[in-house]
């Protein structure tokens, strides 16, 4: 028995065995963002340290920051009471965020609607190059 049979896994658009990833940072606990991890990719980000993911949207296993550069060293994997989520504690290099913004929750609800309250540190369009 591995600690991936210990974890509770969902169903996402359509894509089965999937466990929701927290990623924060790991000195002030900042919310980074959110994703979605395989058995794949949390073995993976266990063995070497850099955080792994399964995309929805591609339907593959993703390195963070192989086309940005903006990695994710992660020092801590912690898991809720439920086994159906996991936090990875993490060093950001540069962006979390694949719109530009350190965070993934850069905007807030206000009474006139969303709000940008996070700063943005890079250009998506020069950094994600369509080929």
């Amino acid at each position: 028995m591995t600690i991936w049979d210990e974890l509770k896994t969902r169903t996402v658009d359509g894509i089965e065995g999937l466990i929701t990833v927290i990623v924060q940072d790991k000195d002030s606990s900042e919310v980074l963002m959110l994703a979605y991890a395989n058995r794949e990719a949390l073995e993976k980000t266990a063995e070497t340290g850099l955080a792994h993911y399964y995309s929805t949207s591609r339907k593959k296993l993703w390195l963070k920051g192989e086309s940005s550069g903006n990695t994710q060293k992660v020092s801590e994997i912690l898991v809720d009471c439920d086994g159906d989520a996991v936090i990875y504690k993490a060093e950001q290099k540069g962006g979390a965020c694949h719109r530009g913004y350190r965070t993934c929750f850069y905007r807030k609800i206000t009474e006139e609607g969303l709000e940008t309250v996070g700063e943005k540190l890079f250009e998506p369009d020069e950094v994600y190059k369509k080929k």
